[in-house]
């Protein structure tokens, strides 16, 4: 049985990355909150998750550049 590949459709990937980034600082923000009841070890890595969530954020905002700008140029 032969198998056929999905058409690419990048249609949607601004969407879904501005919405990776909105999923990504509420969790940061929930974190955050639970910071105040966490010892020194858990505290550490919340704050190293955080920092590596604050990453892939700008990352993402990089991606959504590059996905908006194929957008423009029709994604050739």
């Amino acid at each position: 049985m032969a198998y056929k590949a999905n058409p690419d459709d990048r249609s949607d990937n601004v969407e879904k990355l501005q919405d990776m980034i909105q999923n990504t600082m509420e969790n940061i923000d929930k974190s955050q909150d639970s910071l105040q009841f966490s010892n020194e070890e858990e505290r550490a890595r919340i704050e190293a998750k955080n920092e590596r969530r604050e990453e892939s954020i700008q990352a993402f905002r990089s991606e959504i550049k590059d996905e908006a700008s194929a957008r423009e140029n029709g994604y050739k």
